[in-house]
């Protein structure tokens, strides 16, 4: 059975959904914002994940722990969204260090396609990526929201790029 949960983070409601398979996706909500859901209240499969992105937003936690099984996604992109949470904490990564990490440097534009259509938003860190030039580039987020998070990780910023 699929359940969601919403939290309110700095940056807006984000909406969880889950099953007992794991943590489906990570997205935040523009329209329509239902109220946060009371963690007594999240459904069991969510409630790690709420606790999890609860603490990341209090500077309590770094990295996620997560069980997660997006619904759709080819190889290719769960391979580029498994490299994104390679990417550490505070740090940033350019589409080709992504690509070079895929060892397949041709494939800077599908790892930006596959980027853009990453259903786990700051779980897999989809915003540490950014352009060759350290330009902000698409988020599906926002750029608003891109830019906050990067920041909000920047004091942390040290230590090799990939974790």
């Amino acid at each position: 059975m699929q359940a969601v949960a919403h939290l309110y983070s700095p940056i807006g409601m984000v909406a969880l959904h889950g099953s007992d398979a794991g943590l489906h996706a990570v997205q935040f909500l523009d329209h329509d914002v239902p109220p946060p859901t009371a963690l007594a209240d999240v459904a069991a499969c969510l409630q790690e994940p709420h606790r999890q992105l609860q603490a990341y937003f209090n500077r309590e936690l770094r990295e996620f722990k997560l069980q997660c099984e997006p619904l759709a996604g080819t190889e290719f992109q769960r391979q580029v969204w498994a490299a994104l949470a390679s990417i550490a904490h505070g740090r940033t990564a350019s589409y080709l260090d992504v690509a070079k990490l895929l060892n397949n440097p041709k494939s800077v534009r599908a790892v930006g396609a596959a980027n853009g259509q990453n259903p786990l938003a700051i779980v897999w860190p989809c915003h540490r990526v950014i352009g060759a030039s350290g330009a902000l580039t698409g988020y599906a987020g926002g750029l608003v929201r891109k830019q906050w998070l990067l920041a909000f990780e920047q004091p942390e910023r040290q230590g090799a790029l990939f974790g």
